[in-house]
């Protein structure tokens, strides 16, 4: 079967698609990768075909002040430039990135089924719990519940809004303007990064995380006895800035780091930074370095908390905005993570020192992580999703 799996450049987002496509060439699909062009031969390299993502850029016309424009108009506009290519690549399935919504709208006009990739647990809003990016876990009691009740309908008129922005979108560019929605929902995540809730779509379907390393390269971990605490900035332009420089400054071995302890920065850009000789900056491959670390530090994006819990390694998270303040706080009260907000070197220094002293953060994140046994196949449901709408 070919398969086009679209999604925008953020490396969230591109590299959960890429990790994806090498799951459909593993089982004998035809995947094509549409995406940002900085990613064209990082994904050839790996194997995958892959074509630019056409329309990407910003025009005079976008609205990125307002996020239901950002995503639906311009979504619109690129399902119509993308149509072309998509015919030419003649798929059977379209896979859509969930925030790239004009993978599914191409595939609506062109008359191909289509599946929606989620790289993170299931954002949409639910009767049972608080609004998605509070943090807050689900109300117990009546005061609980009274006050989720409240949340919700504050944020409603929000996404009512958005709804309607996207059926005018549909309507603009000739679909009805009641959405069908996709045939599936990949929701790459672990199971123990969802909340229960009582309205889980039934098109929805948990097919844990999808990673892909971007280099082959190993960050060499600096000699010593101590622990080794790797520190992840995040990817995201909304991600807490200046982290890996003030982990540098205020995480010392033998001050405020037991003796003989390495600190390692994974990041995708250099060594731009004075780098002690207890400590690495570099870009290397994650899945290796994770197998030596005894602590994480990063901003609480999905791709980096759920690859330390699948290597059962507890977090300090320096969530910044986006989900990151969501899955903090979900990561904090399943066990394994400390929170630091607002960041600061005694507020990084103390959460670390807590958590590398803690046994019961360790057996949470191994606990999270062996949740992976309870996922679908993506590409299973992916068929299921042909057979069912044949």
């Amino acid at each position: 079967m070919r398969v086009a799996v679209v999604a925008g450049p953020d490396p969230g987002h591109a590299f959960p698609a890429l990790a994806l496509c090498l799951k459909f060439a593993a089982a004998g699909d035809t995947p094509t990768l549409l995406t940002g062009v900085e990613w064209l031969d990082t994904a050839r390299a790996a194997g995958i075909d892959a074509v630019e993502l056409v329309g990407l850029d910003a025009t005079d016309g976008d609205d990125d002040a307002d996020a239901g424009a950002k995503i639906h108009q311009r979504a619109g506009r690129m399902a119509q430039l993308n149509v072309a290519g998509l015919r030419e690549l003649r798929p059977g399935l379209v896979v859509s990135d969930v925030i790239t919504a004009c993978g599914g709208l191409a595939a609506e006009l062109i008359g191909l089924p289509w599946v929606e990739l989620s790289p993170h647990p299931l954002y949409l809003p639910s009767k049972g719990l608080p609004p998605i990016g509070s943090g807050l876990a689900p109300g117990v009691g009546i005061r609980g519940r009274l006050r989720d009740s409240v949340m919700r309908a504050l944020t409603a008129r929000s996404w009512r809004a958005g709804l309607a922005q996207r059926a005018a979108v549909r309507a603009q560019i000739g679909l009805p303007a009641l959405d069908p929605g996709p045939a599936r929902r990949l929701i790459a995540t672990l199971p123990a990064l969802e909340v229960p809730r009582p309205d889980w779509p039934a098109e929805a379907v948990l097919v844990g995380p999808l990673h892909f390393e971007p280099t082959d390269a190993v960050l060499a971990v600096p000699p010593g006895p101590g622990p080794v605490v790797v520190v992840a900035p995040s990817t995201a332009t909304t991600g807490a800035q200046g982290m890996a420089e003030l982990a540098l400054q205020s995480l010392r071995p033998g001050e405020t780091l037991p003796a003989g302890a390495r600190v390692v920065v994974s990041r995708l850009g250099g060594a731009d930074v004075e780098v002690p000789p207890w400590a690495v900056v570099g870009l290397g491959r994650q899945d290796e370095l994770l197998s030596h670390a005894d602590l994480v530090i990063c901003g609480g994006g999905h791709g980096m908390v759920s690859k330390t819990l699948l290597a059962g390694v507890p977090m300090v998270v320096v969530p910044g905005g986006g989900d990151q303040w969501e899955l903090a706080n979900r990561v904090v009260r399943q066990g394994s993570a400390q929170l630091v907000r607002p960041l600061s070197g005694p507020a990084l220094a103390a959460a670390v020192g807590t958590a590398l002293g803690s046994s019961s953060h360790r057996a949470a994140a191994r606990r999270a992580g062996a949740s992976v046994a309870e996922v679908a196949d993506p590409v299973r449901v992916c068929h299921d999703a042909l057979v069912g709408a044949g």
